[in-house]
């Protein structure tokens, strides 16, 4: 047992938040500085070199405290998918501060807590990809109820059209869409002259043809 570690995790998204109190509660189990890995990442990544650091030195019977669930991962399927890694195949025990049920530390060879741990996890995964679908559901079904003005879905709060603004054809389009027509210029002068991306080129392209 003397070789057993005991290690903290923090993680904050961005410079906003403030990791003081995922600290605190991490001293509050009674660990050391040095043994507590702080992740500050950005809105664009999730980079985490403090967490590779912390899963290289733990070690079989180690346990990692956090203060809450979504330290470790992003969402849910990411959750699950650190937890069994730490807890399966390195073999060390997770302690979640704020959820006392998930903690395979307590009496850690006792099969039911850990299948009691295990089953918690599952619950709360599920849980949250339910509300994610039903997220999802919601925006659908508040899209399809909304009207419909010159062929674009408006939003009834502001009053505008949702999604992209159509991409407008250059008035000099007629002229140009001509000489590529007759192959007097190639679609990559055609696109130059235009300023026009090639996926908006070709769609104006197939729009033509459609109205043949």
């Amino acid at each position: 047992m003397a070789d057993i570690r005991v290690h903290g995790y923090a993680r904050v998204s961005s410079k906003e938040q403030n990791e003081a109190r995922q600290l605190k509660a991490l001293r509050e189990q009674g660990i050391a500085d040095r043994d507590i890995y702080l992740d500050t990442l950005s809105g664009k990544s999730f980079e985490r070199p403090e967490y590779k650091r912390l899963l290289n030195v733990l070690r079989k019977g180690d346990l990692v405290i956090i203060l809450s669930i979504d330290r470790l991962g992003r969402n849910y399927s990411e959750v699950q998918e650190q937890w069994k890694y730490i807890t399966q195949d390195i073999g060390a025990n997770i302690k979640v501060i704020d959820m006392p049920l998930l903690d395979t530390s307590a009496n850690s060879n006792n099969l039911d807590n850990t299948f009691i741990a295990d089953l918690v996890l599952q619950i709360l995964s599920y849980v949250a990809e339910k509300e994610r679908q039903n997220i999802r559901q919601r925006q659908r079904q508040g899209i399809d109820s909304m009207p419909v003005i010159n062929g674009k879905k408006v939003s009834t709060k502001t009053g505008l059209p949702i999604g992209r603004p159509r991409a407008e054809h250059p008035d000099n389009w007629n002229e140009v869409y001509t000489d590529w027509k007759d192959k007097k210029i190639t679609a990559v002068n055609a696109m130059q002259i235009l300023a026009l991306k090639p996926n908006t080129f070709y769609k104006f392209i197939q729009e033509e043809k459609q109205k043949k």
